[in-house]
């Protein structure tokens, strides 16, 4: 204490316009220092915001990751369901000689689907239903009068859906209006 009023006694007294020379600047500091301080918390914000922003695209690549792991093992598989249901399809029920085995395939065709089923693998098999490019690749048109234009006719190859994204499309034959034959000309008029 008996530094402090040393010191006081110490300083001269400073002139009036001094002082305010002093307040003005000690003013214009703590503006400053303020600017300083709004930089600092708004760059706080932003690398907190953008600290969030990764840590979300990090856990939406996991979950694609898991989501879509399978998806060249499924197409691998696809092509040995489609053999299968083609060689359903070219033999016949009928016949005693290969009934036996037309069951196997039919058991190992339906083991199959429960499996892709299972790890959320979907067929589309369109057939009837309207042409959606988005699922269907159109291999050829043909003209048809029953049923409505731009309708699939027939199923070349059912495409299939992983976890609602398109795997595979289907091939697919789409209808179109029939072409109308031109006016015969009246030669007797």
């Amino acid at each position: 204490m008996a530094d402090e009023q040393t010191r006081d006694t110490q300083l001269p007294e400073a002139a009036p316009g001094a002082e305010m020379d002093s307040s003005d600047q000690l003013d214009a500091r703590i503006q400053v220092l303020e600017e300083e301080l709004a930089a600092a918390q708004d760059q706080t914000l932003r690398m907190s915001a953008d600290l969030q922003n990764v840590r979300r695209r990090a856990e939406q690549d996991v979950e694609k990751a898991h989501k879509f792991a399978l998806e060249k093992f499924a197409n691998d598989l696809l092509p040995v369901v489609d053999s299968l249901e083609r060689g359903l399809e070219l033999s016949s029920p009928d016949d005693e000689a290969i009934k036996a085995v037309r069951e196997g395939m039919e058991l190992t065709l339906k083991l199959f689907h429960d499996t892709l089923k299972r790890y959320q693998l979907e067929a589309i098999d369109p057939h009837g239903a309207p042409f959606n490019p988005e699922h269907h690749q159109a291999m050829a048109m043909q003209d048809s009068t029953h049923v409505e234009p731009n309708s699939v006719l027939k199923v070349f190859q059912k495409g299939y859906l992983l976890n609602g994204r398109l795997l595979r499309p289907a091939m697919v034959v789409v209808s179109k209006a029939p072409a109308e034959a031109p006016p015969s000309i009246d030669e007797q008029a």
